[in-house]
């Protein structure tokens, strides 16, 4: 037995009994409690009360000596409160069985023991049965209605399960019984949060905050909520105080790290998620997290290897593998290799899903003329450059013959939301929807055909389209490429993308492909008040040296981009160029990568995320735009072309390395695309030395572009109608198939 530094043992002093010394415990006079029981138990070994008062003593500093008192206690009487006692000095899981065989033991001595069933109720709880926990915790509410701490630990239990809406009821509960109890709001709000009820669980937070203005688990939580809500500087202070607090707080770290992503702080961004690396290797979110900075940094590969590292610690994070497929198609120009890892996706993550919903019934009348109800699907109903495409969709759309309804998935609102809300018939604003709450509320809208906007961009709600609630699926406009899931049946394309004379290119998806007769993309600049201006290179400062310029997401900037521009800045010793990149370390990695390819740093200007007027603005200054490999550029290209800047392109196998030779076919100018290197340099160089073409492109590319496909909004939308009809003839005439001889 451990011995008081006192030294007061021996002989009983007067007032020496179990009683003084409980009650000498519960002032929290811990050392007068433990010298008063060693007293004691020096005149009678076998003071049971004494001895178990002793154990609890030493649990807070050595519990092996607390077991070893507790057992001596119980081998004098055994109690039910001396074995809930042993219990907790099992804190490992080799000594869970211990523990668990504990409390069934004070449980059979003693069946209404409310604490007992409570801390069992804990440990499989634990151990991940949820549904002997459940029972273990209902007996003891049932015995014990008004006890908060039992009611917390049932709630946080279903949390850890993943059953939020039944934590809620029962955090509810505790809060109603212990209204002061601040772990009990932070709890609640991250059930919340689980269900996607962001604002209601950032009034719970700050309610939690009041309570507990210290306490960090809240900080932690309030700050990742007003980062999602866009209160950015709150979210910030917020952090900085959880970390001033506990500076070993590894998801603070992970959300001020986010904070700083927002306002494009990246290398910031970076240190705090390698930060929360740091302090837990196998955080997978922030593995997640570090891949996006690293994207942003312009280094693909590293954040590759990020997202496959999160997939590692955390093989069922969603985000992580969403966020890889997203990745792989910047990478390599292997379409068949990213299709081949969606399907591991759709194997890994939605197959119960797509076995649960493999027969649904569809109640949507087989009707193939009647007007169909269409529903889009997105997080970026917003100032996002995928409302320069959905806005002439929407604003064309035929309503007698399609009823538009828009699931808007983000908390961020601004006019262009309002601008888009206009063209929809319904506006369901989702973004506190679950996935199958969202999914049933797309069944009870009687959706015929569902529009996936996102794929695996970032806000994408795989799980919803895994339950099939509507008849016809279909993915367009994130980018060309594949789902991997068996539950779109549907692609749109183009002729240029994906050319039906090419070998195996619909081996490439796991959706059917429909080919849209112009283009994949129809575009509105949204900013028709911003002239091209004059070409650069004829004005007075440029001292007629050519200007090139790329504005494309820094990802994009891969090996095989710089090497294929090698060639025409080594034909063109003056030439100058303007590179789209974060401030800090990732304009220095990229001057050297482009050194390594003999493009002198001296020769490049970088550009920041800006504003979309700024950006565009940013146009007055390039003669020509310089596109990717094997991506190519996709809203850029527009832009570029927008603001009379022609895109020379590099095309290959995969769609999304095709969507240059897509723009300039529509365009009429398909001589501007390459497929080879050597053929890129040369229509460049040629491209750079004749200027009176490029002065002529710069008067005319905005009125071509004007008079072409690509923005002809009203033929685009008949041209989506079409597909859609045919989609739903083909379904229509399956489900006919399907019915039973009888039926009509």
């Amino acid at each position: 037995m451990a011995t008081s530094n006192t030294g007061a043992s021996g002989a009983l002093l007067p007032g020496d009994t179990f009683a003084t010394a409980e009650a000498a415990w519960h002032r929290g006079e811990t050392e007068a409690a433990r010298a008063m029981c060693e007293r004691l138990v020096a005149a009678n070994p076998d003071d049971a009360n004494a001895l178990h008062l002793a154990g609890l003593l030493e649990l807070g500093r050595d519990r092996s000596a607390a077991r070893a008192l507790i057992s001596r206690a119980l081998a004098v009487r055994e109690s039910p409160l001396f074995l809930v006692s042993l219990a907790l000095t099992c804190q490992s899981a080799a000594e869970r069985s211990i523990a668990i065989r504990a409390l069934g033991r004070a449980i059979e001595l003693r069946p209404d023991f409310p604490i007992a069933l409570n801390n069992l109720g804990h440990l499989y709880g634990e151990q991940g049965d949820a549904a002997q926990a459940s029972r273990l915790f209902e007996r003891a509410i049932e015995l014990a209605p008004d006890h908060a701490g039992i009611h917390f630990n049932y709630g946080a239990m279903l949390l850890n399960a993943g059953e939020p809406a039944r934590a809620e009821a029962v955090l509810r509960r505790t809060v109603e019984i212990a209204p002061t109890h601040a772990n009990a709001w932070n709890n609640l709000a991250k059930a919340l949060l689980a269900m996607n009820r962001n604002t209601e669980a950032r009034v719970v937070l700050e309610h939690a905050r009041l309570l507990a203005p210290d306490s960090v688990e809240v900080l932690t939580n309030l700050g990742c909520v007003l980062w999602g809500a866009g209160h950015i500087d709150e979210a910030k202070s917020t952090l900085e105080r959880a970390l001033e607090l506990d500076p070993h707080r590894v998801s603070a770290w992970n959300n001020l790290g986010n904070v700083f992503m927002s306002r494009g702080r990246i290398d910031e961004a970076r240190a705090a998620f390698s930060r929360a690396i740091e302090l837990k290797p196998d955080f997978a979110d922030a593995h997640i997290n570090l891949g996006n900075a690293m994207s942003k940094s312009g280094s693909i590969e590293a954040s590759i290897a990020c997202y496959r590292r999160a997939m590692a610690c955390d093989p069922a994070n969603i985000g992580a593998n969403s966020n890889l497929l997203f990745a792989l198609m910047f990478a390599a120009d292997d379409a068949h290799a990213v299709r081949a890892e969606a399907e591991k996706f759709s194997a890994r993550h939605e197959a119960a899903l797509l076995a649960a919903s493999a027969h649904v019934h569809h109640a949507n009348a087989p009707e193939p003329d009647r007007p169909l109800r269409i529903g889009y699907v997105s997080p970026d109903f917003r100032n996002h450059c995928q409302s320069l495409f959905t806005t002439p969709l929407l604003r064309h759309h035929d309503h007698t013959a399609f009823e538009v309804v828009c699931y808007a998935l983000s908390a961020q609102r601004d006019d262009v939301t309002e601008r888009l809300m206009k063209h929809a018939d319904i506006w369901r604003d989702v973004r506190e929807f679950d996935d199958a709450r969202l999914a049933q509320q797309i069944r009870d809208d009687r959706i015929d055909i569902l529009v996936d906007l996102t794929m695996h961009m970032g806000g994408a709600r795989r799980l919803v389209f895994a339950r099939r609630p509507a008849p016809v699926q279909v993915a367009w406009l994130a980018y060309p490429g594949t789902t991997g899931s068996p539950s779109i049946g549907w692609r749109l394309t183009d002729p240029w993308l994906d050319p039906v004379d090419m070998p195996h290119v619909d081996d490439q998806y796991t959706e059917r492909s429909l080919r849209l007769p112009d283009a994949f993309w129809c575009y509105d600049a949204l900013a028709p008040e911003l002239d091209p201006g004059a070409l650069p290179v004829l004005s007075a400062h440029s001292a007629g040296h050519i200007t090139f310029g790329c504005l494309n997401n820094p990802c994009k900037l891969t090996d095989a981009t710089l090497a294929l521009w090698s060639g025409v800045f080594a034909a063109l010793p003056h030439a100058r160029l303007i590179l789209m990149a974060p401030p800090g370390s990732a304009r220095e990695r990229l001057e050297t990568r482009l050194a390594a390819h003999g493009i002198d740093a001296a020769r490049v200007r970088f550009v920041g995320f800006q504003l979309r007027e700024d950006y565009l603005r940013t146009y007055h200054q390039i003669d020509i735009a310089l596109d990717t490999f094997p991506a190519n550029g996709h809203t850029t290209s527009l832009d570029a072309f927008w603001m009379g800047v022609p895109v020379p392109t590099r095309y290959g196998r995969s769609a999304v390395s095709r969507a240059g030779l897509c723009l300039l076919a529509n365009l009429g100018l398909s001589e501007l695309a390459a497929q080879s290197d050597v053929d890129y340099v040369a229509i460049v160089i040629a491209l750079a030395r004749d200027l009176p073409r490029l002065a002529a492109l710069r008067a005319g590319l905005r009125e071509r572009m004007q008079g072409s496909p690509l923005m002809d909004g009203a033929r685009f939308a008949r041209n989506i109608e079409a597909a859609y009809r045919s989609m739903w003839t083909a379904w229509c005439e399956d489900a006919r198939f399907k019915r039973s001889p009888g039926e009509d």
